[in-house]
């Protein structure tokens, strides 16, 4: 897929929409990139007026207000809002992207990328782990994966209240794990309770692919301490890497001894690779990897998951008051 390039133009301008505990960061890193002209931010509540101040641009309440003013956005709003904005954005010519998932219903995302097919616009979706350099590390030095097992696991927010665990959390790791095992998902087993909201709160799946690997994957948002790891075993070695910390090592066998060496990482801001990535495709006109297609991919399986986990795993009704 390739749309028009913009490599002229010496400064882009962007704008962010939704400046909470994402958007707020989206809205510093792009102040602060060369290149780019931070337009302005907007967001329901008038309270972000501070936030736009102290980031030397301007407030807008109602996100209409960029249009026409940027060249590319980030959309850092709950998930329920992201297709009526995208939407509005793409019809305009303005190179988008949008926090994860991309949006609540497979219908709304094909037609999106159709929408930035059509307009010859960027699309790209906010997932963040794609531009971890533990992640990066993963892919260079994992080969003929046999099983895979992914935790991501931290304290409850209430920031996301719109979906479960599932949409907000596991499909960060979906989308990794179909992009280090590229194969078909043949079958797979998935368990969810919740707990505080009336989604799953923690849930666990088991895929199992076409070349026969297996991944597990466990996310939950209701553990005091934050834990983002994946293991990786492969006939030659066991790897193991930590996504918040950027460390990493691979156990071997070495004759008759075990080996441990460090992963060397080179360390580096996610949210920041991610953004400078978006912002390059842009002027490039190209789209290596074609990265909204995989959030795509990522987003059938984690709705398919979600909804196998309520029809199989409802939510308790309460018994009749006797």
């Amino acid at each position: 897929m390739k749309y028009k390039g913009v490599r002229m133009i010496a400064t882009l301008k962007v704008g962010v929409v939704g400046v909470g505990h994402l958007g707020k960061e989206h809205a510093r890193i792009y102040r602060d990139l060369p290149g780019c002209n931070l337009v302005g931010i907007a967001d329901l509540d008038p309270a972000k007026e501070d936030k736009a101040r102290e980031l030397g641009t301007a407030y807008y309440k109602d996100f209409r207000d960029l249009l026409g003013k940027i060249d590319a956005v980030s959309i850092a709003t709950p998930t329920s809002t992201h297709y009526a904005i995208a939407k509005e954005f793409l019809e305009t010519g303005i190179h988008t992207l949008i926090e994860k998932p991309m949006t609540l219903k497979l219908e709304e995302a094909d037609e999106l990328l159709a929408l930035s097919r059509q307009k010859n616009c960027a699309l790209q979706v906010g997932h963040i782990e794609r531009h971890n350099p533990a992640y990066k590390r993963a892919e260079e030095i994992a080969k003929d994966i046999r099983f895979l097992e992914i935790h991501r696991l931290g304290p409850f927010t209430g920031r996301i209240n719109d979906c479960g665990v599932v949409l907000d959390l596991m499909i960060h790791d979906l989308d990794i794990v179909l992009g280090l095992i590229k194969s078909e998902v043949l079958s797979f087993d998935a368990v969810g309770v919740n707990v505080l909201t009336p989604f799953e709160d923690i849930a666990n799946i088991r895929l199992k692919f076409k070349n026969g690997t297996i991944a597990n994957i466990t996310a939950s948002r209701l553990t005091f301490e934050k834990q983002r790891k994946i293991r990786i075993f492969q006939e030659d070695a066991y790897i193991s890497l930590d996504y918040g910390n950027q460390t990493g090592k691979i156990i071997r066998k070495v004759g008759n001894e075990i080996s441990q060496e460090e992963v060397t990482i080179e360390k580096a801001e996610p949210l920041k690779e991610e953004l400078k990535f978006f912002l390059a495709n842009i002027r490039s006109g190209k789209s290596p990897g074609h990265p909204d297609t995989a959030a795509r991919d990522a987003l059938k399986l984690a709705l398919e998951i979600a909804r196998r986990i309520q029809t199989e795993h409802p939510k308790p009704t309460a018994s009749p008051a006797r």
